[in-house]
């Protein structure tokens, strides 16, 4: 008898664990490396609090439009707003989860994190090849009683589709006639010189690895990786230091509510305080879901995300959506998200 009630608890206890696991609902994402550092510590963290799980893969922006656009995973993600014809065009549906700053990262001996200065134009100069060495004299002029070596420039840039590159080109091309007349802005352009590395990951890797190096990641990218960067002069003339305090002022002045598709640009933002190279990154979902379930479940995520997140967010120093935003967001995905009968999947 005593047999019969064990065996009993145990398929109860076994039922109950199943009936658990079935009801956790698992979503994928794909795209930008510019919010990977927190979008993992997010999923971390959710899947403590709610026993739901978030696979994101780290790709590139464009790697994650495609994907999402070919239904292969939950959400995209991008560095770069789709235009609102784009988004029409699909059924697409976008809105910012996170902002944060590019920075200049450089591997130059004997020069200190933080020490080296540079303005847009010369920073232009640098990746359009007329720039090569350290000691040349418009980075000179710019850092007098620094000891700059004599040592040649190797640029390392993005191989794939980026949305850190967008941000990062879209800089140059508002800093540089001469960047905007030959290269423009995009997540993809041609490159006039340069290694190639794929993901923020790969571009850290290449700049830790050659002398001489001068490349751009994600802020989060260079802590963690303890890398030199540079300071960079913004578009009021003052020359700053990247911190979530340089970030957030170049987010202050942007108006969200009048934006089609939420699609934001904030570099070279007005403002003595703001970091001159600041972006938001955009979740990019279909407005029809056909799996209503897995639909609110990446709406849920990033409602916990919104609420239970920037401490997180703070911590690797990338700049909280702001509460007023984020209800424009909320009533967005009402409007917009909708399952197979045009039901409101929020």
């Amino acid at each position: 008898m005593r047999m019969k009630h064990l065996l009993l608890s145990v398929a109860v206890a076994a039922a109950t664990l199943a009936a658990g696991a079935a009801q956790a609902v698992n979503i994928t994402g794909a795209g930008a490396t510019f919010p990977y550092p927190i979008y993992a510590k997010w999923a971390e963290m959710y899947k403590a609090a709610s026993g739901n799980g978030l696979n994101y893969q780290s790709v590139g922006s464009g790697a994650g439009i495609k994907q999402i656009k070919a239904k292969t995973v939950d959400f995209g993600a991008s560095d770069m707003p789709l235009p609102a014809k784009d988004l029409e065009a699909s059924g697409l549906f976008q809105f910012p989860a996170i902002m944060g700053g590019v920075v200049p990262v450089v591997n130059i001996s004997g020069v200190a994190p933080g020490q080296v200065k540079l303005t847009g134009p010369v920073l232009a100069d640098i990746f359009l090849g007329k720039i090569t060495k350290w000691n040349a004299q418009p980075i000179a002029a710019l850092n007098p009683g620094v000891k700059l070596p004599a040592d040649n420039i190797t640029v390392v840039r993005r191989a794939d589709s980026s949305g850190t590159s967008f941000l990062f080109t879209d800089y140059l091309a508002k800093a540089s006639p001469d960047w905007k007349l030959k290269i423009g802005a995009g997540t993809s352009v041609k490159w006039p010189t340069g290694v190639g590395g794929k993901g923020n990951e790969g571009v850290a890797a290449n700049v830790q690895r050659i002398k001489g190096a001068i490349g751009y990641v994600e802020w989060a990218y260079a802590k963690k990786n303890r890398m030199a960067h540079t300071q960079l002069q913004n578009r009021e003339g003052a020359f700053l230091q990247p911190d979530d305090a340089a970030f957030k002022a170049a987010a202050a002045s942007a108006d969200w509510a009048k934006a089609p598709g939420f699609g934001v640009v904030l570099t070279d933002q007005p403002g003595k305080a703001s970091w001159p190279i600041t972006g938001a990154s955009y979740i990019i979902m279909y407005k029809a879901q056909a799996d209503a379930a897995k639909g609110k479940e990446v709406l849920k995520f990033f409602d916990w995300a919104y609420r239970e997140g920037d401490a997180a967010a703070a911590d690797l120093d990338y700049v909280p959506m702001p509460d007023a935003v984020t209800k424009l967001v909320q009533d967005a995905w009402r409007a917009n998200v909708k399952d197979a009968a045009g039901k409101a999947v929020w």
